[in-house]
């Protein structure tokens, strides 16, 4: 296929969309009117403006004298208030694409067949001229024809397999070599000096066995739209819109006919499923899928099997082996990778999350939301965050209230009370064997250590330290240690210990209050149970507890106060757990928060979300993520604006930011690929995603330098499901991508190779081959990033190749791809054996 061209329309309904779009902006940016009384009559409420309508979130509200009127936006249907998307595609016009018709939310999208390229009206297809480029890989001469093109061979000469290069034919003898072996295609040597004919890739042998028949399966049967075999060979026809051209075979727009009248011409529905169901009846997929695991296709040759992404093709050329991605830079997850069936997932630390190119771990701001639940300061750290308090304070077991602390003369009396009771008790048993004390709510005993003897002196530890082999370690939390028995034990049931290497362990604040922990262990007084639940408090966080008052919330357990609604603002109930249980005037819809001293729902500012009703506040994107616009109602709309890639002398990949998932509106990438001397680049496209609707607002183009007259190599502003592997036209590459404020999509991650200069007739040789694009499972190679890491390890270094081992090979490529590569490298690099 030839490189996309960047094709800019400025179609009268693109720049309407795109000048609604903005007006829609200016509109949800505008401040609402201010509410007031007067004298006369009641001033108008918008309540569009404020939010206070329940049109649907895929409707327009517009305001009206009085009240307001719901309206679903172009491309969905319903009453305004329910609004159901309308698939363009399920009608006898196809949505009016002459090829495939895919249905998005709000809109549908046209496609065409391989070797066709969308107009600029974004429905007709369009022939592309391989020719153009590269000669199509022709060794001698290139013939464009509808949907494809053919090499052909000067006098002498006739084509090979790879149907790209010519070989010299011989005059004597009845063989391949031969031009008298009559095959139209492929000719095959058979047993006993004889020749068997084969055809190419979407045609059918003739019954000569000599001639091939073309299908439809090659090159849209040469048809510019529409493609029936028949008995006589590809049958064309064209869309309603389109009237046959005298060449049978392309189609001509016809503007001066309604389409209503041209029913009878349209090729509905229903045949078209009957014409499938024929084909499908002669083709040996439709018995028991060919024999393969999972994708089945049916060619010339025999059936042809493929694998999803996420499974690789075993040797079998049949079953489908899941591809463990976690082996492999654990999945490019930034902490945690679980393998499953054809894929994986990622997963974060708790205090981070996932970012919506589903491996980046950022950290969360707890203080966003609610202040983290902290009464007086929040602190937020990486992964967590800290409570803290004002001066006079400290802070409560739950870490998050404040209560008054003990100044200095309050700790002086406190502990002239203990002196003088350890006092007390030391002179009464001065002259006893053992010594009972009392510290802490934790009964102590004092005794007299007995002398021990080894071999070897053992070092002493520290108190609240024990032997750990040969080194002291401090008792953990929810432990102390004894100084009888030597160790640490786990503190008793009714005590808690949260730091390490103490000799007491805490009483409960109630160890007699039913719910108290009944295990030994306890680290966290919130483990010893009694807690106050949500929607209560009391002085210490435990029981016995009190609802909140009304006008007041609590969501967390063992909490010393509630939170107040905030406006003079009722609860529904005592006891409330959330802002939610408060009664506010107008109940918000996501992408909003409610304004406690307006009343009004304000949407949330650009880099926060909310996606629940009747919230108070807006969650701040995690780490330097940041939203396009304002009123935004998921994480997943965070994205991360940084250029993606990393640029090597050898290998490197350049990436739209926040890929794979959506790129942010107006942003601007540039990189540089400058090799070092004598090497030259490869570009391999897997995929890219740009939106079409965006009459080429978003466009990715890779040049000499950043002239806009110089050497192109490549430029695109369309989507392109299939891989397509290029050599640079210059020696280094200018790469710019660039988007505007509409539509968004996934964009890229394309990866390079530099290779020596010397290797570039290798190289061409290699990516010009059609059979490199020739079945799917050669496509998926090229969209497979290990398979690409070890092509592109021996293609900046070839003399790699022979570090893998042919059960290597076999294990990472399928049998036709390593067919297709091995007598190509090894035939050139068979001096660096």
């Amino acid at each position: 296929m030839g490189v996309a061209g960047r094709g800019c329309p400025r179609a009268a309904p693109a720049l309407l969309l795109l000048l609604l779009l903005l007006l829609l902006l200016l509109l949800t940016a505008a401040v609402p009117p201010y509410r007031g009384r007067a004298e006369g009559p009641p001033e108008d409420v918008d309540e569009c403006a404020q939010g206070l309508d329940d049109c649907h979130i895929n409707a327009l509200c517009e305001n009206t004298p009085t009240s307001y009127k719901c309206s679903c936006r172009p491309g969905y249907q319903g009453e305004g208030r329910q609004c159901e998307d309308i698939d363009e595609c399920e009608n006898e016009l196809n949505g009016g694409c002459v090829h495939d018709c895919l249905n998005i939310p709000g809109n549908y999208r046209c496609t065409c067949f391989d070797g066709f390229m969308l107009a600029h009206d974004g429905h007709n297809c369009l022939d592309v001229d391989e020719c153009l480029e590269n000669n199509g890989g022709c060794q001698h001469t290139c013939l464009n024809v509808m949907g494809s093109y053919e090499c052909r061979c000067q006098e002498g000469f006739f084509l090979s397999d790879n149907q790209h290069t010519c070989i010299h034919r011989s005059e004597e003898g009845l063989s391949c070599m031969n031009k008298n072996h009559g095959c139209s295609h492929i000719c095959m040597e058979a047993p006993k000096g004889s020749v068997a004919c084969e055809c190419r890739p979407g045609f059918e042998l003739a019954k000569n066995q000599r001639d091939c028949i073309l299908t439809c399966n090659h090159g849209n049967g040469g048809c510019q739209h529409s493609c029936e075999d028949t008995a006589e060979g590809p049958e064309c026809s064209c869309h309603p819109r389109y009237k046959m051209h005298s060449d049978g075979r392309s189609c001509l727009e016809r503007e001066d006919i309604a389409l209503e009248v041209m029913e009878s011409n349209t090729t509905s529905v229903a045949d078209g499923d009957k014409r499938v169901k024929r084909r499908l009846l002669m083709e040996t997929c439709a018995v028991n899928n060919g024999g393969c695991d999972r994708t089945c296709k049916d060619t010339s040759t025999g059936v042809h099997c493929s694998c999803p992404v996420g499974f690789t093709l075993q040797m079998d050329g049949k079953t489908c082996k899941d591809i463990d991605e976690c082996q492999t830079r654990n999945g490019g997850c930034d902490h945690f990778c679980r393998n499953t069936v054809g894929s994986f997932d990622c997963s974060c630390k708790k205090g981070f999350k996932l970012l919506t190119d589903e491996k980046s771990c950022q950290d969360t701001n707890e203080c966003s939301v609610n202040n983290g639940g902290c009464q007086q300061v929040c602190v937020n750290t990486v992964g967590s965050y800290e409570c803290h308090c004002h001066s006079g304070y400290k802070l409560h077991w739950n870490k998050k209230d404040c209560v008054v602390s003990c100044d200095l003369s309050c700790i002086v009396k406190r502990t002239e009370k203990r002196l003088r009771k350890a006092i007390r008790t030391l002179r009464k048993a001065a002259h006893r064997e053992q010594l009972h004390l009392q510290l802490s709510g934790v009964n102590l005993e004092v005794a007299k250590k007995s002398p021990r003897t080894s071999e070897r002196q053992i070092e002493s530890c520290a108190m609240g330290q024990d032997h750990g082999g040969n080194q002291c370690v401090s008792c953990r939390a929810g432990t102390y240690y004894d100084g009888a028995q030597e160790r640490c034990i786990l503190c008793p049931n009714g005590t808690f210990q949260n730091e390490e290497g103490q000799i007491t362990c805490e009483p409960c604040p109630r160890p007699g209050s039913p719910g108290t922990l009944k295990t030994p262990e306890a680290w966290n007084v919130s483990e010893c149970g009694g807690l106050c639940q949500p929607g209560e408090y009391s002085a210490d966080g435990f029981t016995p507890c009190q609802p909140c008052a009304r006008g007041t919330f609590q969501p967390e357990a063992g909490r010393t106060s509630c939170f107040p609604c905030g406006g003079g603002l009722p609860t529904k109930h005592p006891g409330a757990t959330s802002f939610q249980d408060c009664e506010t005037r107008v109940q918000c819809s996501p992408g909003h928060f409610y304004n406690t001293t307006t009343h009004r729902c304000i949407r949330c500012p650009a880099g926060t979300y909310q996606p629940e009703f009747g919230k108070n506040h807006c969650v701040s994107c995690p780490g330097n993520t940041t939203t396009d616009f304002d009123g935004s109602t998921n994480i997943t709309q965070c994205k991360n604006r940084r250029c993606g890639g990393e640029l090597g002398d050898f290998t490197g990949y350049i990436e739209s930011p926040n890929y794979p998932g959506n790129y942010p509106a107006n942003t601007e990438c540039t990189w540089t690929i400058n090799p070092p001397p004598k090497r030259r680049i490869l570009i391999v496209v897997p995929e890219i995603f740009l939106p079409i609707e965006d009459d080429c607002g978003d466009y990715l183009v890779m040049r000499k330098t950043a002239s806009s007259n110089s050497v192109t190599t490549y430029e695109t502003c369309q989507t392109y499901e299939r891989p397509i592997a290029f050599t640079s036209r210059s020696k280094r590459l200018w790469i710019q991508f660039k988007s505007n404020e509409g539509n968004s999509a996934r964009g890229f991650q394309v990866p390079y190779v530099t290779y020596d200069e010397d290797y570039q007739e290798l190289i061409e040789d290699i990516v010009r081959d059609g059979r490199l694009y020739a079945s799917e499972n050669h496509q998926e190679i090229l969209k497979d990033k290990k398979l690409i890491k070890a092509l592109f390890d021996v293609l900046a270094h070839p003399q790699n190749y022979f570090k893998y081992t042919a059960q290597e090979s076999r294990e990472m490529f399928p049998r036709s791809f390593i067919r297709l590569l091995r007598s190509k490298v090894s035939r050139f690099l068979r001096p660096y054996k």
